[in-house]
């Protein structure tokens, strides 16, 4: 069977994926994308898998078609966020404080993923085989020779892993990784709130846990509730009274009465380290290339910020052979640092809220923190970009 040849072939469609389709094909490169199975036509219930997306990562959205694809009644905007210790300490960023319009954007993943699909598909510069299971992938030279299940055969200058944190790509390529798991699991579930939230967003620390509440439209919130195992498997199991009771007596009562209004599931929470992001004709984004603690819900943030940096630098050298170590190891190293410091920060946190000994140093510094605006204005400006 002949082969077809592209510059650019993505394994795995999901948010990053797709989104670094758009982006390479909009560079004007030959790109083909793989997916098992096309993403679910969302309905009218609530999606479970939430994201705060940030402005810098709206507007990239924005820019690839996808954003204005998705229902802006199941769009809302965080002007505040309120982070409470779990003593005294406290910390209040405000959007129009720091001279904003809004600190992030909560979507559900099946709409953004829904939008994304139908840009790809209104684009027609990225060649979709979906559904579609990958058999075998050879290097030979230059080039990586993918077979599919059906018996197609693609040619690629560059394969680029986005198939999730269990990636068969970097798997394949010999890429290590190391699995650092925290004991603890993210507990997540929607709930219609009694009280309205007004674009604000919470957190809580306490007790080696991390509660959030992410508002959305209609006046109510996302919540994910970071916790020991057991005490993980503890909340899925309750009623739906109880869970509602319970999560609202965890946030002091901020939001009122509480209403379940999606099954709670949880999963497991987890660093990776992946050793490398690239190898000759290969490159990770997303998951793929890096895992971090949900706490800062940066996950696809920094997924979205690879598939940007990804499309510029094959942009810039658009005459150059896509697989080039030379010119991968550019996205590698621009990429570097976020991904770093943000791993930093979110096991850095995890740590200094586990450990009772650090009670007042944590608290005294959000309450220092909350005195300085400018601070905090260099806090908004630094989650936002």
């Amino acid at each position: 069977m002949n082969s077809e040849r592209y510059q650019v072939v993505i394994v795995g469609a999901g948010l990053v994926g797709a989104a670094a389709a758009l982006a390479l094909g909009r560079q004007g490169l030959r790109v083909a994308l793989i997916e098992r199975q096309p993403p679910s036509v969302p309905d009218d219930a609530w999606d479970t898998r939430i994201y705060a997306i940030t402005p810098a990562n709206q507007r990239f959205l924005e820019r690839l078609g996808a954003w204005q694809r998705m229902d802006a009644g199941r769009v809302q905007p965080v002007f505040r966020m309120d982070v409470a210790g779990d003593t005294s300490g406290a910390v209040r960023l405000d959007a129009y404080e720091s001279g904003v319009s809004h600190l992030a954007a909560i979507v559900e993943s099946g709409r953004l993923q829904d939008a994304l699909w139908q840009a790809l598909e209104a684009d027609g510069s990225v060649a979709l085989f979906c559904p579609a299971v990958i058999d075998s992938l050879v290097r030979e030279d230059a080039v990586t020779r993918l077979t599919l299940a059906d018996g197609s055969v693609l040619e690629a200058e560059l394969v680029v892993g986005a198939d999730g944190a269990a990636s068969r790509i970097r798997e394949w390529a010999g890429l290590g990784s190391t699995l650092m798991p925290y004991g603890q699991s993210g507990v997540v579930a929607n709930f219609e709130c009694e009280i309205a939230h007004r674009g604000t967003a919470f957190q809580w620390f306490f007790d080696s846990d991390i509660l959030a509440w992410l508002p959305l439209n209609g006046n109510c919130m996302s919540m994910v509730w970071s916790t020991r195992t057991a005490h993980a498997d503890e909340l899925v199991a309750l009623d739906a009274a109880t869970l509602a009771a319970q999560v609202q007596a965890a946030g002091h009562g901020r939001l009122g009465a509480l209403r379940l209004l999606t099954p709670a599931v949880a999963f497991p929470l987890r660093l990776i380290r992946v050793e490398a992001s690239i190898a000759p004709g290969l490159a990770l984004i997303g998951d793929a290339a890096h895992g971090v603690h949900p706490l800062a819900g940066q996950g696809v943030n920094l997924g979205f910020g690879d598939a940007e940096a990804l499309a510029e630098v094959l942009a810039q050298h658009r005459r150059a052979y896509c697989g080039d170590v030379r010119v991968l190891q550019r996205y590698a190293r621009q990429r570097a640092e976020p991904v770093r410091r943000m791993q930093a920060l979110t096991h850095g946190l995890h740590h200094l809220f586990a450990d009772s000994r650090a009670a007042w140093l944590r608290n005294a510094g959000m309450t220092f923190v909350n005195r300085l605006p400018p601070l905090k204005a260099a806090l908004v400006r630094e989650a936002m970009s």
